[in-house]
């Protein structure tokens, strides 16, 4: 019997979970499942600690997180990574000081009250991911994670490392190009604790991102999103991402992004996501 766990998170900072549940999948394809117009955000993912599947259900009520997670693994280490991946975990209350320092940034600011970082499940999702959009569009990534789930997965939820590391060995994914020897080489170092987000988050981001880049298989850009946005690491730049310094060139009169980003700390990871999500919105406007 699927056992369940409720917790109230106390949320420092700005936080509208409606906003931040707009603008999640379209920077980390999670799959939220069943959501209907109720103001509640629901997702399956695995469990770091275990592997176990977890469902969870996160509803606001002011500052207040209200979380429900249901599984059979370690429901606690769930809610904690609930927390983490929906950047609830951090206290936010000086993130609004880096918009009155920079006007560009306060502007997304006001214009998306509210909005957190919602990162991958994992890092281990995001190096998973990571693989699968190499050298191929976005939509098509989607469909070959959507297969892998459907297929191998567990009722939603993307498949653990130990079964994608059999199914790698065995020739069973049939993906194209390496992308199979390349998932089976993030299984491996997900088992083998280098995609644990406390332990990236406890080395300099720098550091952490020449270590994930280091695995069969990935490099530099997926070192950032592993690090960033699967590990969810507030205060870094985003090394590789050539579209955001270019947003940056555009609003800051040429100027580079990392002479711009010193003005962010200790939230440059935070300010680069809102500059982003501005771009996406207005291409969508």
């Amino acid at each position: 019997m699927t056992a369940g766990h409720d917790v109230e998170l106390d949320v420092r900072g700005p936080w509208s979970l409606a906003t931040s549940r707009r603008f999640w999948e379209g920077f980390a394809p999670a799959t939220l499942s069943g959501q209907a117009d109720d103001g509640h955000l629901r997702t399956v993912f695995r469990v770091e600690a275990d592997w176990s599947r977890a469902e969870a259900d996160v509803a606001q009520d002011g500052a207040v997180a209200r979380v429900v997670v249901r599984g059979d693994g370690d429901l606690d280490a769930a809610a904690a990574q609930v927390a983490r991946f929906l950047a609830l975990d951090l206290d936010a209350t000086t993130w609004p000081d880096v918009g009155r320092r920079d006007p560009v940034v306060g502007a997304v600011q006001e214009r998306f009250p509210g909005l957190r970082p919602c990162g991958f499940h994992s890092p281990y999702e995001a190096a998973a991911w990571a693989v699968l959009s190499q050298r191929v569009a976005v939509v098509q990534a989607a469909r070959l994670r959507a297969g892998l789930v459907e297929r191998f997965g567990d009722d939603g939820a993307f498949p653990a490392p130990t079964r994608l590391r059999e199914l790698a060995s065995s020739g069973g994914l049939d993906l194209p190009g390496r992308k199979a020897e390349y998932l089976g080489a993030v299984a491996d170092a997900a088992l083998d604790g280098r995609l644990d987000t406390l332990a990236l988050r406890a080395l300099d981001p720098d550091e952490a991102r020449r270590e994930v880049a280091e695995i069969h298989g990935l490099g530099p850009f997926a070192a950032d999103l592993v690090v960033l946005r699967g590990a969810n690491v507030p205060d870094a730049v985003p090394a590789s991402e050539r579209r955001l310094r270019a947003i940056v060139a555009e609003r800051y009169q040429g100027r580079d992004l990392d002479d711009v980003a010193e003005a962010w700390r200790p939230w440059r990871t935070w300010a680069s996501f809102h500059l982003r999500a501005a771009f996406t919105a207005s291409l969508g406007a």
